[in-house]
């Protein structure tokens, strides 16, 4: 939960950077040699880097403070641009993939020297590796200051931008080594089916990815919980009090990146009353919000347990 804008920002800067330059090289090197898959690979990093900027974008405006119109913040603006960026990867890369790896299939192609090919993916694998661990160095300090595996923490975290860049990188390189055996297929059997069949399988991998990040997203703006062990942790914090008898409700709601709202209907114990029950309550409030930083918003309501005679 408790995501660093700051470095998610750096993470998404350096995945922006280096899928522009990449984009550039694979669309030479694909008019060049007439290869399918790496005019694939060139629309799959030319959508990687208006994702990135779309995240850019996802990340300064879900961090504007809350205003009056906003009392809950802008963090669900994080959220809605990170969904744009989802559907940028699912038109611009998976669409033209696909369709463009089709018509190669069908129609053929006629491919020329490939070295410049073969290049530009060596180097384009080396940048999006460095990128790949940029992004995992980031999101293994996360993991080890929540106790969990980064591979569980990429799946729940509510910082889509690194989640985005996570996804795509791993993407990337997966995509990288498909074009690569697709033009080695191609160029050793003389058939343009491999190269063909090697952009259908990136447009797809792309596809994967864009549906699991625009499910994510759509997720996190209708309003999504916490996970289920932070709310048992949350709960457990609250019974710790001396004066707390049961928790009769516990309701989460990821407001934004790194932003959890918390709102509880407390039973407490009958010597609780009046100005105790204030002090109970700010006490709660300052507990919760000292464990768990990303905890913006507690709503504690005093409520009896109905209780039968």
């Amino acid at each position: 939960m408790g995501e660093n804008s700051g470095e998610s920002t750096a993470t998404v800067l350096v995945a922006g950077a280096a899928n522009l330059a990449i984009a550039a090289a694979k669309l030479v090197a694909g008019l060049v040699g007439g290869s399918a898959a790496m005019l694939s690979e060139a629309a799959h990093s030319l959508a990687d880097t208006v994702t990135e900027v779309l995240l850019l974008v996802a990340l300064r405006r879900g961090g504007k403070p809350a205003d009056q119109r906003h009392p809950f913040g802008y963090g669900k603006a994080g959220f809605f641009w990170a969904l744009m960026a989802a559907g940028a990867t699912l038109v611009g890369g998976a669409g033209f993939s696909i369709t463009h790896g089709i018509h190669t299939v069908l129609n053929g192609e006629d491919l020329s020297d490939l070295t410049l090919s073969y290049v530009v993916l060596a180097v384009s694998f080396v940048i999006e590796g460095i990128s790949f661990l940029k992004g995992l160095s980031q999101l293994r300090g996360e993991a080890r200051r929540w106790g969990t595996s980064p591979l569980r923490l990429v799946r729940r975290t509510s910082d889509t931008a690194l989640k985005a860049v996570m996804f795509e990188d791993s993407a990337a390189l997966a995509g990288l080594v498909i074009a690569a055996l697709g033009l080695l297929g191609s160029q050793l059997s003389g058939s343009a089916l491999w190269d063909g069949l090697a952009s259908v399988a990136i447009g797809v991998l792309l596809l994967g990815v864009a549906l699991t990040l625009i499910s994510s997203n759509v997720s996190l703006l209708i309003g999504q919980a916490a996970p289920r062990t932070v709310e048992a942790e949350i709960k457990a914090t609250l019974l710790d009090d001396p004066l707390v008898e049961g928790v009769v409700e516990l309701l989460t709601m990821i407001m934004g990146p790194g932003q959890l709202m918390v709102a509880a209907k407390i039973d407490f114990r009958d010597q609780a009353t009046g100005a105790g029950l204030e002090i109970a309550c700010d006490q709660l409030d300052q507990r919760l919000r000292a464990k768990f930083p990303g905890i913006t918003q507690v709503f504690l309501d005093p409520t009896p347990t109905r209780r039968t005679s």
